[in-house]
């Protein structure tokens, strides 16, 4: 018997309870109800007509959050195949008017979105959810994200937020940017920084 797709639902704002379908657990791993409602518990008035940005997207179910609860405009940014259909298949569901999708390496693609943001003169919530680092293959994925973090330029970022492991301490000062929070909900921590 073929299992039923895992999904979740959509909470609030004007796409609430759409049904989102998630990619395979064994590809990507869905940020959890109660890491998401503490994030927009924190971020819920100031996403309003913002820039979101969401790196490792997966099913893109933070980034629809925040458009359905009146972000403007998302970027995804993913890399697999699979997430990829899906991601685009919960974008149908909403306004694909509003989204915008990167495929391919995300350490590659974000100088594009950064040039992007520059051109516009706009900056963004960045919301960074790499593969835990436990996962094969992805051992130096925290190292490559400090990176990340540390060469976005500061005109362009209105809060950083990564996902994690809680197992994983994270430097007080990435570049310019300093940890405002962090929020540990078992083996998921949040974690915000913001330029200085």
């Amino acid at each position: 018997m073929k299992s039923s797709p895992i999904t979740k639902k959509i909470v609030a704002g004007r796409f609430k309870n759409k049904v989102l379908k998630l990619p395979s657990k064994t590809t990507t791993r869905s940020s959890k109800a109660i890491v998401l409602e503490s994030f927009f518990n924190t971020v819920q008035f100031d996403i309003i007509d913002a820039t979101f940005v969401e790196l490792f997207s997966g099913s893109g179910s933070v980034g629809l959050e925040a458009l359905s609860r009146g972000a403007k405009k998302i970027i995804f940014m993913e890399q697999d195949g699979e997430a990829l259909k899906v991601l685009k298949a919960n974008i149908a569901q909403t306004d694909p008017s509003m989204c915008e999708v990167y495929s391919g390496n995300t350490f590659a693609n974000i100088t594009s979105v950064v040039k992007m943001l520059q051109r516009k003169g706009e900056d963004a919530y960045f919301y960074i959810d790499p593969p835990f680092s436990i996962r094969e293959g992805m051992e130096d994925i925290y190292d490559k994200t400090i990176a990340l973090i540390a060469s976005l330029p500061k005109e362009c970022v209105k809060l950083i937020i990564i996902e994690h492991m809680s197992t994983l301490e994270l430097p007080q000062n990435i570049g310019i940017y300093t940890m405002k929070k962090s929020k540990k909900f078992g083996n998921t921590a949040l974690t915000y920084f913001i330029g200085e």
